[in-house]
């Protein structure tokens, strides 16, 4: 989840006040953390996946339909609570889901939103680099990889807030 600044967010959920990090070193502060969930249209999907089971089979059986309309929906849900991500920016490196790095290996990163979106994951797309895109989040942003024995040029991940994660990033601890 993000943590944008608001006047209702305690000082704890500021994006700007570093915290300490649990899965890391007792000593890394994290910087920035959001978690990419799936926006509230996508859980439409998941609801129109369970009708769509219950009126194809309402005809042979309602129990069966019934039963097949909560697992098929059931399952689009799961899927969809599996597929979120994490960002995670500490002190020490750089964790876009799964994948991780040391901030030493991490250069230059770019904010991109609206066509640049559309240019940057299509034409000028590098099919070396690592990319996490979310379909219910616009905006992305382009993280330079800059270890020499990494094959891999950048990091491409959605974010809803790419302007921020280029500012932590750019501030080096």
């Amino acid at each position: 989840m993000s943590h944008p600044a608001s006047s209702s967010a305690s000082p704890a959920d500021d994006p700007r006040e570093p915290r300490r990090s649990s899965s890391e070193r007792p000593g890394a502060r994290i910087l920035y953390e959001e978690k990419l969930t799936p926006a509230w249209w996508m859980w439409l999907l998941v609801l129109f996946a369970g009708v769509v089971a219950l009126v194809s089979l309402a005809p042979i059986d309602p129990w069966v339909a019934a039963a097949a309309a909560v697992v098929v929906g059931g399952g689009a849900a799961v899927a969809l609570v599996a597929s979120s991500t994490t960002i995670v920016v500490t002190d020490e490196s750089l964790q876009v889901g799964r994948a991780r790095i040391e901030r030493r290996f991490v250069g230059e990163a770019e904010a991109f939103r609206g066509d640049d979106v559309r240019r940057v994951r299509g034409p000028e797309l590098d099919g070396r680099a690592f990319m996490n895109f979310r379909a219910s989040v616009g905006p992305v942003v382009r993280i330079r990889i800059t270890d020499p024995v990494d094959p891999t040029p950048y990091w491409l991940t959605s974010t809803r807030h790419p302007e921020r994660i280029v500012e932590v990033l750019s501030a080096r601890p």
